[in-house]
């Protein structure tokens, strides 16, 4: 199974961008997994937010492949410890034939065909934090996920 975050926007902080490339680098020895970054819409100040959010969208949709397992990483979405988020992608890593995606949306959220096309939603947690920062969040929980997985000792109960 291969993995796939969509990202909307580059990660602009260098040290937040530093840190998701080393724990992306650890992730590949566990699973198959890379990032897609859709680009900064062009003149979206004159746009309005549901506007924003459509473009996106299709930016989004564009990017998917037939037989995705589409997860968008949403506030609205299921919350789980970091155990139940190895065991939810161990399962993950048994039962999707294709390719497993996660999409961080932009800031006003995902446009209603974007959640029309996803199986799941998770929530990082219930407080908010910037998009940059939910990157290297989910990478740190993906990548600890994958060590609980295979019974490293980076994650202690």
């Amino acid at each position: 199974m291969k993995t796939q975050l969509i990202l909307v926007k580059k990660t602009t902080d260098p040290h937040i961008a530093a840190l998701i490339d080393d724990y992306v680098g650890r992730l590949k020895h566990y699973i198959g997994f890379d990032i897609t970054v859709v680009p900064e819409l062009k003149n979206n100040k004159k746009m309005t937010e549901e506007q924003q959010k459509q473009l996106e969208g299709q930016q989004i949709i564009r990017c998917l492949q037939p037989g995705d397992h589409l997860v968008l990483l949403d506030e609205r979405g299921k919350e789980l410890r970091s155990v139940e988020f190895a065991d939810w992608m161990a399962q993950k890593m048994n039962t999707v034939a294709h390719r497993l995606v996660f999409v961080i949306g932009g800031p006003y959220g995902f446009s209603d065909e974007v959640y029309a096309a996803a199986r799941e939603k998770l929530s990082l947690s219930k407080m908010t934090f910037s998009h940059q920062m939910v990157r290297l969040i989910f990478v740190e929980q993906l990548y600890r996920a994958m060590t609980i997985i295979r019974g490293e000792p980076y994650h202690h109960e």
